[in-house]
């Protein structure tokens, strides 16, 4: 996917969730942030940011933060980027002949991202969005989600009656050397993984190519669980 309209800037701080200060041009700006996690690791006062500028006239906040910069790293934190590249990656054919795609579709009492025919066979996918990295170890969540143990539970029902399931990592960044739980933060997520494993659901770590303009999926990624 590719971003229209990126401008450099320096970040300076969070009030909240949802906002960011951002300085462009030795200006401060009000800046959206289109990732509720926590992300104390990558929004650090003075970090290189690079941010959209919105063409509606009408929005409280002018611009987007999208990409930050991590040492060497380049790192998307966009929240819907996940899906976007990943219906992109199964589009293309990267898994295997793919139809029949749909977004947000409920099965039982989960509501999936993605629900298509893989060769035939009738599959379902979660996607998660992952952008903390340790050690050239991507890690997810970098907070407690009982929603995304909910959805590994959902997905091992999937497999139970018959369909295909996919758990996916999309990995934000490149260059990690694996990919692993946080167990420190949420080991129950990290239990679900290996339950859902061992049901048949299949694993995905993917990373991705970053520019300050575009995402795309780059290549599987070691899970270690």
């Amino acid at each position: 996917m590719r971003y229209e309209n990126i401008v450099p800037a320096v970040f300076l701080d969070r009030p909240n969730r949802f906002i960011a200060h951002v300085e462009i041009d030795g200006r401060t700006e009000i800046c959206h942030v289109k990732n509720t996690g926590r992300c104390r690791e990558l929004l650090i006062p003075g970090a290189a940011v690079y941010v959209q500028r919105s063409s509606n006239p009408g929005r409280k906040t002018a611009y987007d933060l999208i990409v930050v910069q991590k040492g060497e790293r380049l790192i998307n934190m966009d929240s819907a980027a996940p899906n976007a590249v990943f219906g992109e990656w199964l589009r293309e054919g990267c898994l295997g002949a793919v139809d029949e795609l749909r977004s947000e579709v409920t099965h039982g009492d989960s509501r999936f991202d993605f629900a298509f025919r893989l060769d035939g066979r009738p599959c379902f996918a979660e996607v998660k969005g992952c952008t903390l990295e340790e050690d050239g170890v991507a890690r997810f969540p970098d907070a407690p989600t009982g929603r995304g143990v909910k959805h590994l539970h959902g997905l091992i029902r999937a497999a139970a009656e018959g369909y295909g399931a996919f758990l996916v990592i999309v990995i934000q960044m490149r260059g990690v050397r694996r990919f692993e739980p946080n167990w420190a933060t949420h080991a129950a997520f990290g239990e679900a993984m290996r339950e859902a494993q061992r049901a048949g659901v299949r694993l995905l770590a993917l990373d991705c190519e970053v520019s300050p303009e575009e995402l795309r999926i780059a290549d599987p990624v070691e899970i270690r669980l």
